[in-house]
């Protein structure tokens, strides 16, 4: 699926410039669960640049290296009638102190509910789930993990405030997203006494310097279900610089706090996305 989803990428930027029905930098970039959004934050957006009665199709590749681990997650999109998002995204997470990897498959559906990022007061409201089956079970099973699968379901909201900050556009996002995931699924999903779903917030900010590069922050709160090891809330700071309808890059320094008993794992996220 990886080589599939390079090709794809190459394909997409190898195609003439596509002429955008929306504003750029509104389909946001994609996360590493493959839906639209920030790096870590899924938001309201809908990908890529169709707007009413038009499709787009989105491929992205995204890596994160922190201390003790690496993370490469490929995926695929397509965005129809500025309304629904279908997504698929393929993560291996490398163990590169200890060895060996993990992977997980995730499946994500959004809906528009109601709302625009630019044209209306009321921000733009997207519900969003994400189907995640992870591939190497024995590891998360055991240090304490219940399943292999587990389903994500959230809310986002997104605004635009123009000329907000010296003349510049702002954009707010606000999810809360009920969740199994230990680690975001990478280390499967409950424990042995709960597989109850928790409520998390995650936030994003963006300031849009120009009409192609954007700055801004993110945050992702985590629960805290497996003994034998805390899991702590994730952290971004990133630019994105969106070429053309056609081509975004974004490069974030992460914070991801501890990570399976190893502390303070931070260090740099980049990823490329080609739409069409």
């Amino acid at each position: 699926m990886n080589k599939t989803v390079i090709w794809l990428l190459l394909a997409l930027l190898a195609l003439p410039v596509h002429a955008a029905s929306r504003v750029l930098a509104t389909g946001g970039a994609t996360t590493i669960e493959g839906s639209a959004g920030g790096g870590i934050v899924p938001w309201a957006v809908i990908n890529g640049y169709g707007s009413n009665e038009e499709w787009s199709l989105q491929a992205f590749g995204s890596w994160v290296g922190v201390d003790d681990f690496t993370l490469h997650s490929t995926g695929i999109g397509l965005s129809v009638d500025n309304r629904w998002e279908l997504s698929y995204a393929r993560q291996q997470f490398k163990l590169d102190s200890i060895g060996g990897q993990l992977r997980q498959d995730i499946v994500g559906v959004k809906y528009r509910l109601a709302g625009q990022l630019l044209y209306t007061n009321l921000p733009q409201i997207s519900l969003g789930l994400h189907y995640k089956r992870h591939l190497d079970f024995e590891l998360p099973s055991l240090v304490g993990a219940r399943s292999r699968s587990g389903v994500d379901a959230y809310v986002a909201a997104s605004k635009v405030w123009l000329d907000a900050i010296a003349g510049r556009n702002l954009l707010l996002n606000g999810t809360i997203r009920a969740t199994q995931a230990n680690q975001t699924g990478l280390l499967g999903f409950g424990n042995t006494e709960n597989q109850r779903h928790q409520l998390m917030f995650e936030g994003s900010a963006a300031l849009l310097l120009t009409h192609h590069l954007a700055v801004g922050v993110e945050f992702k709160q985590k629960p805290n279900r497996l003994a034998f090891a805390d899991e702590q809330h994730w952290r971004d700071l990133f630019v994105a610089w969106f070429v053309n309808p056609n081509l975004s890059v974004t490069a974030a320094y992460v914070d991801l706090g501890s990570i399976a008993g190893l502390p303070s794992q931070q260090g740099w996220y980049l990823a490329l996305e080609g739409s069409w």
